[in-house]
């Protein structure tokens, strides 16, 4: 079933809390891992499955988001048939401009006319996740439905913020949290949907000529009685990151090497902007254990437990504890950085004393002198 899925990633009104990590960034270029960014997991996830015509739907603060993804040539999209494609807003009008996805969908619905593909993926960005979307869609075609959910199984989503569904004993949904209530359910949605081109655009048609302008809401909550909606348990490793705890914690498990295999290599590799940096230097008298130190980085004191990224400077003896260090930080003498978020260019000057917690992690916004 290659290359009959599109690909849309949704960014129109994504839920972030992460305060000032996304100050100046949309959500979907919040950096991850050391070298990544969040939005390269669904990319990655999408292109590993044969998709080869991605559009993605920005919404607010994508100069990062337009730098960030080229021409899509570390995805191998700008070769492919179809290829990437930036959709910014259409609107001018705030009002307009602060409408919902199917709105938005509508305002491009000639990219979905000139796809060729059959069915559509639409996904969110903040699912840190590595999916294989042809399973997904054996399974939507052998239970006949309209609509599959891509759901997850996991009590503890480590303080992220995700739909609840209500499945019965056939995996067909019944009820469907809207926003983020109380429901009663160890099963929570993934923000990925797998149906026909040609309902989506219906939805988005009847939905809109109804005064409705949101897919979840109302397009596909309003009629779980009239579609077959069913539910696909991913049992893959899932990190929902749209809080700060949530980003800290989810960074935080990237620590454990069996976490990070299956994140980022099964079934098949995560892909990001290549930017090439020398290899990190130890210097004499330093230490690093149980980190994630990025190319690009000069290691004087001690990294305990932490993730550094590209460019990352920590002088001697400077001790670098469960934090997370963006690029091109610097960590003065004799200071202590400790359960901390730091963005990029933060520079903490010597003989600092620095603790949060990991429940609420310090956090620094970029370029700040601490």
């Amino acid at each position: 079933m290659k290359h009959k899925m599109l690909g849309v990633v949704n960014l129109i009104h994504e839920t972030d809390k992460l305060e000032r990590l996304t100050q100046g960034r949309c959500l979907a270029t919040v950096p991850f891992g050391a070298r990544y960014r969040l939005i390269d997991f669904i990319l990655s996830s999408m292109v590993n499955s044969g998709i080869s015509n991605v559009a993605v739907f920005a919404h607010t603060k994508y100069r990062s988001l337009m730098d960030h993804l080229g021409t899509g040539k570390p995805w191998d999209l700008q070769h492919r048939q179809g290829g990437l494609f930036v959709l910014p807003p259409a609107a001018d009008d705030i009002q307009e401009f602060s409408r919902g996805d199917l709105y938005h969908f509508y305002q491009h619905r000639d990219y979905f006319y000139r796809s060729a593909q059959e069915y559509v993926v639409v996904a969110r960005s903040h699912m840190v996740c590595n999916i294989d979307f042809e399973k997904v869609l054996q399974f939507h075609v052998q239970r006949e439905a309209d609509i599959t959910v891509v759901c997850k199984r996991q009590d503890d989503l480590l303080s992220g913020r995700a739909r609840k569904v209500g499945l019965d004993g056939d995996g067909r949904i019944t009820a469907i949290q809207d926003h983020y209530g109380r429901m009663e359910s160890d099963v929570s949605s993934m923000e990925m949907y797998i149906m026909r081109k040609e309902l989506l655009m219906e939805l988005v048609e009847t939905s809109l000529a109804q005064g409705q302008d949101h897919l979840v809401r109302h397009a596909i909550l309003s009629r779980l009685d009239k579609l077959n909606v069913y539910g696909y348990l991913y049992e893959g490793y899932l990190g929902v990151v749209n809080t700060l705890t949530s980003y800290y914690r989810n960074n935080m498990k990237l620590l454990n090497p069996q976490v990070w295999k299956e994140l980022f290599f099964q079934p098949g590799p995560i892909f990001t902007k290549v930017k090439d940096e020398p290899p990190a230097r130890y210097l004499e008298g330093s230490k690093a254990v149980n980190s994630i130190i990025a190319n690009g980085c000069q290691i004087e004191g001690t990294v305990v437990g932490s993730i550094l990224f590209r460019g990352v400077h920590v002088r001697k003896g400077a001790v670098v504890s469960n934090s997370i260090i963006m690029q091109n930080g610097i960590i003065g003498m004799n200071s202590i950085v400790q359960h901390s978020i730091l963005d990029k260019d933060v520079r903490v000057e010597g003989n600092r004393d620095i603790r949060g917690a990991e429940s609420t992690p310090f956090l620094a916004g970029k370029r700040k002198i601490i």
